[in-house]
């Protein structure tokens, strides 16, 4: 008996992506009416230009539009958007050289229920953008316009010079959108050299909701400023900082947590911090669940412990840079981080082995581990090796200790492995990586890049579910390029940069065995020609993009034409 179209719905919710909906769709015409209706997410691209109105009309419940690697016309597509009738909740409109006026006008005019909205990295924005955006989306509730690109605006003596900006934004725009924005609740403000406590101000008086704030690079404000918003904003829940403590920590500042009741997340990254300020925090007693101390200097040990006994609920912990830390102390700590579930302790010296088992074996929670550029690989392995089902993601790059034995050790720990990176470790080689592959049968994304003790890469077993892989500068040849084609099915993205000894063969064997293909990265593949670019695109209509080979520069009627077939030529 078939199942009617509502378990079906129901099933296919399940998937985690959208990429998953391509092949249910080739299935039977319900299963492509299904998907149609579950896709919530549109990426476009220079390569979607000419399919999209029909991709308008294929997924009426689009929720979130991104744009990316995008060069046309952004206020002409907006435009085709609001004429859509969506559903929009979330638009992207980030690293555009302009900022989209027009289109954002026709978009508000029509779609007026837009809840996110992303401006950053935005080419010249201004005071007069912010206060368009307010006008034309009156219920946002999050706002990013962090680092706008105002070019070289810096004095002769290097610091930064209002006057050589065409336009930038000021107290006075970010007072605009406040006030027109009652229902904002997370804004990004980092990367504006000149707005001030005045800012921050305006946004606690008027937006009343506002539970999260960034103001990373901010150079204008204050930690007065600072203590000001955690103190009137009743609300907040987590704050995005930098720099604190130069030249010293203000009283103010110190005292401010004591107000911030229900904050949550806390970023304090390359800040001058001191044990007083670690245990003024603690002491607050807040509902603390992420603490990011990233490149902070001045604190110690003592400072640190005191501060994660009295947050044994934290599930997010960033510690890089902290070179006090080695393996009995991060023994004592692991006693209090039973909920975590990512941890980042790179550029954290002196941890080796010893610390990355004692964190599998006492946080059983943990999902995500980065302890790139430490010294994991050197000292025994701990007799009692507790295997971590939890553990998804492994970030280990550049380790020059790191080796096959350890990386196997490593596998065997985490037989859920998802993502693995190994980038720049020079003592692994082939036998580790395949060891690794066969033990975790999940693994979606390998990053291999630079290592040079990998001289080849040949798969002789099935890996159903890599989709990413990372080789740049490897010394894979044409044998070993088309195993692989032939033993992942589902690799959608592959970065051969370097890779010397490919050749136009190997290039094929993939093209023709991966059918999901969508990325391909040949960039100095000296002895891969650039004639072959054109059988790629018709063989494997999948392909989205193809960087080119030996430093070639698509010229403007390639880049077209290959456009209308839906892929973007890059520049090799």
């Amino acid at each position: 008996m078939e199942l009617p179209q509502e378990c079906w719905e129901s099933i296919f919710s399940l998937l985690q992506h959208h990429r998953y909906f391509e092949p249910l769709s080739l299935v039977c015409n319900m299963f492509l009416s299904i998907t149609n209706h579950l896709r919530h997410t549109l990426t476009i691209t220079d390569a979607t230009l000419e399919s999209l109105p029909r991709l308008l009309r294929r997924f009426p419940n689009l929720h979130t539009i991104i744009f990316r690697d995008f060069h046309g016309s952004l206020d002409s597509v907006l435009s085709q958007i609001s004429q859509s009738g969506l559903p929009l909740i979330s638009l992207d409109v980030s690293n555009q050289t302009s900022f989209p006026l027009l289109g954002l006008k026709q978009l508000g005019s029509k779609l007026r229920n837009l809840k996110e909205l992303n401006c950053s990295k935005i080419v010249y924005l201004k005071d007069s953008d912010l206060i368009e955006i307010g006008n034309c989306f009156p219920f946002l509730e999050a706002v990013d316009i962090s680092y706008p690109d105002h070019g070289c605006g810096f004095s002769p003596n290097g610091s930064l010079d209002s006057r050589s900006f065409p336009g930038l934004v000021t107290d006075y725009g970010i007072l605009g959108l406040a006030s027109r924005l009652r229902r904002l609740q997370k804004i990004d403000l980092s990367g504006n050299p000149f707005i001030t406590d005045q800012a921050l101000v305006s946004l606690s008086l008027n937006c009343l909701f506002l539970s999260e704030i960034g103001i990373r690079d901010c150079d204008f404000i204050t930690q007065n400023g600072i203590a000001l918003a955690m103190l009137k904003s009743g609300n907040l829940k987590s704050i995005s900082m930098n720099g604190i403590g130069i030249p010293s920590i203000d009283l103010c500042f110190k005292d401010s947590f004591a107000y911030a009741r229900g904050l949550c997340e806390l970023d304090l990254s390359n800040s001058f911090i001191s044990d007083e300020l670690l245990c003024l925090v603690a002491e607050a007693c807040l509902p603390l669940t992420k603490l990011v101390l990233s490149r902070c200097f001045c604190y110690t040990f003592d400072g640190i412990y005191f501060l994660l006994s009295k947050y044994q609920s934290l599930t997010y912990l960033d510690l890089e840079g902290a070179n006090f830390l080695n393996d009995e102390s991060m023994m004592e700590l692991t006693k209090f981080l039973g909920n975590l579930t990512f941890t980042n302790l790179s550029l954290c010296s002196k941890l080796t082995n010893s610390t990355f088992f004692n964190l599998t074996k006492n946080c059983p929670l943990l999902s995500i581990i980065n302890m790139e550029r430490t010294n994991i690989g050197v000292e025994e392995f701990p007799t009692e090796i507790v295997v971590n089902p939890r553990v998804k993601s492994l970030y280990l790059a550049w380790n020059n200790s790191l080796n096959d034995e350890c990386i196997k050790k490593a596998a065997y720990v985490c037989p859920n492995l998802e993502v693995l990176d190994v980038t720049y470790c020079s003592h692994i080689t082939e036998r580790g990586i395949l060891g690794i592959l066969k033990s975790c049968l999940h693994i979606r994304c390998l990053e291999i890049n630079r290592c040079e003790g990998i001289k080849n890469l040949e798969i002789d077993f099935e890996l159903p579910k890599l989709e990413v892989l990372q080789a740049e500068g490897l010394g894979i040849n044409d044998e070993a390029l088309t195993l692989i084609g032939k033993r992942c099915c589902r690799l959608s993205h592959l970065n051969l940069e370097g890779c010397l000894n490919v050749t136009a063969r190997g290039v094929e064997g993939v093209v023709v065995n991966c059918k999901a293909l969508k990325e391909m990265n040949l960039r100095w593949c000296n002895n891969v020609s650039v004639d072959i670019v054109a059988w790629m695109v018709f063989s494997r209509p999948s392909l989205r993009k193809i960087t080119m080979p030996c430093g070639s520069v698509p010229t403007v009627n390639q880049r077209n034409f290959f456009l209308r077939h839906g892929c973007l030529l890059c520049k090799g």
